[in-house]
């Protein structure tokens, strides 16, 4: 399950807007504000895997917490060591 700063932290990564992450999950703009705005992300389990799928196929990756870190995100990295450019920056919507 991802928390609000990961979500917020992976919008980030890919320098999209709440607009933008609303639009790519299909999702309303007022439900990510919401989310990420919680202390603890409360929604259907839907809504939230529309995010998580949606940030994951513009290139991020979530990293669970384990014993001494907590939880995070970054860039998933092509075969040849590059970054994979989000979505927004390539014209697909």
């Amino acid at each position: 399950m991802i928390f609000a700063p990961e979500i917020r932290a992976a919008r980030g990564l890919l320098g999209w807007s709440q607009l933008e992450l609303a639009e790519a999950a299909g999702v309303g703009v007022a439900t990510v504000r919401r989310l990420e705005g919680a202390g603890k992300v409360r929604g259907s389990a839907e809504v939230i895997w529309k995010i998580q799928t949606a940030l994951e196929a513009a290139g991020v990756e979530f990293i669970p917490a384990d014993e001494t870190k907590g939880p995070g995100a970054r860039l998933k990295h092509s075969k040849r060591g590059k970054q994979v450019e989000p979505l927004g920056k390539r014209g697909v919507s």
